[in-house]
């Protein structure tokens, strides 16, 4: 197969953004990373704070994506969209990092199979509730193929979002263990929908082995829309 001038030769990713930040979420929360969004999400939920990575990005040749990550020389690498595992040269883009030697993770939504991100050092699964308007598209399969060094998020948007998580987290169950003997659980409130104290006391109350997830670029950069 030959390329037209120009043409990316090889595997090439729908590329929104690449950049250095602190990572915002997870249990790497505030460690300097480069984030690489990749563009497109068959999902439409409904708080969704990156809907600019729904269409458009660059086409980009792998090669191209590895060695600007790697000149922006962070060892941890956070792989997210959009929704990055929609597009098939992700994997290939994990696994090239692994092999160099990065620390890497990829966000999720949760309705592609995870198997593909397996070269990750960690997939955050990004289960979700009744509030985003996505229930229905959860691949509850994918629970069975998490590792220790995964975790799950839940973000939620209300009192019945929590009570649909704490329900998931308490009676799904993945090999015969409960979700939270599995790998961490981080239960995220929605920005501007939920008030996190109010989250907070409800984990207390009920005695949740979970995570607050809170954004914290959204704490550093709260008028950013981009780039964070």
């Amino acid at each position: 197969m030959t390329t037209s001038p120009g043409e990316p030769a090889g595997p090439t990713l729908r590329v929104t953004e690449i950049y250095r930040s602190l990572s915002g979420e997870s249990t790497r929360a505030g460690w300097p990373c480069t984030l690489v969004r990749l563009t497109g999400c068959g999902l439409r939920c409904r708080y969704c704070d990156t809907a600019y990575a729904f269409h458009g990005g660059t086409e980009r040749a792998l090669d191209e994506v590895l060695a600007e990550v790697r000149a922006l020389g962070d060892d941890l690498v956070l792989l997210t969209g959009g929704e990055p595992l929609e597009q098939p040269a992700a994997a290939a883009l994990l696994e090239r990092l692994a092999a160099g030697g990065s620390t890497t993770m990829v966000e999720t939504g949760g309705h592609v199979d995870i198997s593909m991100a397996r070269a990750a050092t960690t997939i955050v699964l990004d289960l979700k509730a009744p509030g985003s308007g996505m229930e229905g598209r959860n691949d509850w399969s994918n629970l069975d193929r998490l590792r220790p060094t995964d975790e799950v998020k839940i973000v939620l948007t209300s009192r019945a979002d929590y009570d649909w998580a704490r329900d998931v987290v308490r009676q799904r169950t993945s090999g015969g263990r409960p979700l939270t003997e599995i790998c961490p659980v981080q239960f995220s409130p929605a920005h501007g929908e939920l008030d996190p104290a109010a989250l907070a006391a409800w984990i207390l109350a009920d005695r949740l082995p979970v995570r607050l997830n809170l954004q914290l670029h959204r704490l550093l950069w709260p008028l950013a829309e981009r780039g964070v």
